[in-house]
């Protein structure tokens, strides 16, 4: 049996955009030359992330300046998600509450 991979990113309670990407880095492993910003995750995720789940919590609990950023987060794991799907690769991605 194939073992998944699962990330849980928890972002409740972010009151600013640099505290959500320390939670991106530290759900996601990613290394201390992560730039913070959505253009470094965009490419750490493509390049880096293995994952077969994506599971976002805390969505409707962060600072409401940041849902904009929070919205470019999600739009970047569903592109993600459909390019890995178009080769094959089953990625679910979750966002609760």
């Amino acid at each position: 049996m194939e073992r998944k991979k699962t990330i849980i990113l928890d972002i409740t309670k972010c009151k600013y955009l640099g505290e959500i990407h320390q939670r991106i880095k530290k759900a996601f492993g990613f290394p201390d030359f992560y730039g913070e910003n959505w253009s470094a995750f965009e490419d750490l995720l493509w390049s880096e992330c293995d994952a077969d789940r994506v599971i976002v919590m805390g969505e409707n609990f962060v600072a409401k300046n940041l849902q904009p950023s929070v919205e470019v987060m999600k739009k970047i794991l569903y592109e993600w998600k459909a390019h890995r799907q178009k080769y094959g690769q089953k990625v679910e991605i979750e966002v609760e509450d």
